[in-house]
């Protein structure tokens, strides 16, 4: 049984297509708040789950999924091409990160090795990350917590501190509180 959260009409069908070889039938959520909420009424075996979407983001239903059932096996597919992100979602509790520009064969592959509870990075982000550790440079945003990072990009998406208090279920003060970026 496969989650997918996916809140672009266009992914949804490019995923159940390449599933679909492997004859899974997936569940889709639109939101990260569909996906816990689906994750806790029927347990499945992978969550294929997108970072950006409306609403609760993925970073937070990852980690929500995680607080629920530690052993969830999380896949990320995601358009950011950042490091920072593969790194936040890894810290949150995804096993992989793929980015949606990655060949299909290696969505099919990363998915393999999330089964098997092993680390699966698309070539673009695991050269990234390389680089940078390589490099010896590391990004304020690598500092951050994954609460802190999901602020900030709200942030950055112009939301007020009432709306990311109600997207992220803190307080307002909360919000406040983490603007020292």
């Amino acid at each position: 049984r496969v989650l997918v959260a996916e809140d672009s009409a266009v992914n949804r069908e490019v995923v159940q297509q390449a599933l679909r070889q492997f004859d899974i039938e997936p569940v889709f959520a639109i939101n990260g708040l569909e996906a816990v909420d689906l994750f806790k009424a029927s347990r499945f075996d992978l969550i294929l789950m997108d970072i950006s979407m409306p609403g609760q983001s993925g970073l937070e239903a990852i980690s929500r999924i995680r607080q629920y059932d530690s052993k969830a096996r999380i896949l990320v597919f995601s358009m950011h091409q950042n490091p920072s992100y593969a790194l936040q979602a890894t810290r949150a509790g995804a096993l992989g990160y793929i980015t949606k520009s990655s060949d299909p064969s290696l969505l099919i592959r990363a998915i393999v090795d999330v089964m098997d509870n092993k680390l699966s990075l698309s070539p673009d982000i695991a050269q990234a990350l390389a680089l940078e550790k390589l490099g010896h440079e590391q990004t304020r945003l690598d500092d951050l917590t994954v609460r802190e990072f999901e602020i900030l990009r709200l942030l950055l998406e112009a939301k007020s501190n009432q709306e990311i208090a109600d997207i992220l279920n803190i307080s307002p003060k909360t919000v406040s509180n983490s603007h020292y970026i």
